[in-house]
């Protein structure tokens, strides 16, 4: 079997507890090599993981020739940098959520990647977890009519504990950038990402100064789509929660548990898919081993890329206008295109 050889750049929380364990058990991937600023961290992430390739500085990581792709697990405010430089290196990328703290950033990484025609994939996991992708399917299936109106919200502890996650010049943003991300791009990938009219959206700041813990909104498409969201770091006074529903002219779709209505005269017919029962845990580990699977094999077999970095783009479009929103105190339209 053809092993595809990967290099990690960023040993924190993610890369130890979601990719480290997952990439072990790939029998078509070998990581080959490791780099993390932290001196004491590379030596006890690399050691566990048995590891003999180890860099203090990626870029002397970058002259592995082995070396096919890179997975960069870092701060978002270092994102960029690293992804250039692994693209210009000739190395395949896989970027954490979120890719970079803005559209301008994106639109090089973009760039970049062509010129070298390398892969620049983003990681959206929730695109990949099992009830989701059913779920995407059920909406574009037609059987809840044209879907109106959505409704989005998730509130859970923040995804990082560290410092930088809190100061936004390195995180980008505060939940919005870490919760909000993941569950708009979820919505409106699922819907095919019409293209967004205005946004309107209050932040608040009720346990930190620098970026927001809740964000409310609403999103406005120029298919007449409308999304209401709210995402927190506060809410979750006892568990995390997470729900999402697609409401159609002739029925509704929901997370989770995922489950599905079709209206047929006077009667409400249930047309949920028929899965066993999964914790929200296998589920999210679930999510990180389909998406690990589906970017070697866009490197390995040529296949599309799911969650590629021109989704980031117009995520990026996305935020940089519910941010200005938040600003402003107003709704705003988002008027500009993509070069």
């Amino acid at each position: 079997m053809t092993q595809t050889k990967i290099g990690i750049i960023g040993l924190g929380s993610i890369a130890q507890l979601r990719y480290f364990p997952i990439l072990k058990n790939m029998k078509n991937i070998e990581i080959v090599a490791v780099s993390e600023l932290k001196k004491n961290q590379l030596k006890m992430v690399a050691d566990k993981f048995n590891i003999v390739n180890r860099f203090q500085d990626y870029q002397e990581m970058l002259k592995n020739s082995e070396i096919e792709a890179v997975i960069i697990t870092t701060p978002t405010d270092t994102h960029f940098q690293i992804a250039i430089d692994c693209l210009k290196a000739g190395k395949h990328i896989l970027i954490e959520k979120p890719a970079t703290k803005s559209l301008q950033e994106a639109i090089q990484i973009k760039k970049i990647a062509s010129e070298n025609k390398r892969i620049a994939m983003v990681g959206m996991n929730l695109r990949f977890r099992p009830d989701t992708m059913l779920l995407k399917s059920i909406v574009n299936s037609k059987d809840l009519g044209e879907i109106f109106y959505i409704k989005a919200s998730w509130t859970k502890s923040r995804s990082s504990q560290a410092n930088w996650a809190l100061e936004k010049e390195k995180s980008g943003g505060g939940v919005l950038m870490d919760l909000g991300i993941l569950l708009l791009d979820l919505a409106i990938w699922s819907v095919n990402y019409p293209d967004l009219e205005t946004v309107s959206i209050k932040n608040f700041k009720h346990r930190t100064t620098a970026v927001e813990d809740s964000s409310i909104g609403l999103l406005r498409f120029k298919n007449n789509l409308v999304l209401a969201y709210e995402v927190s770091w506060l809410l979750n006074n006892d568990k995390e929660q997470m729900q999402l529903e697609f409401f159609g002219e002739n029925g509704v779709a929901r997370l989770s548990p995922l489950t599905a209505y079709k209206k047929i005269g006077n009667d409400r017919i249930d047309i949920s898919p028929l899965m066993r029962k999964i914790s929200n845990n296998e589920l999210y580990l679930k999510s990180f081993e389909n998406e690990l699977k589906h970017f070697v094999a866009s490197i390995s077999n040529n296949v599309g890329v799911v969650s590629s970095i021109e989704g980031a783009m117009h995520r990026m479009k996305m935020i940089d206008s519910m941010y200005k929103s938040a600003e402003l105190g107003r709704e705003v339209e988002v008027p500009f295109e993509f070069e």
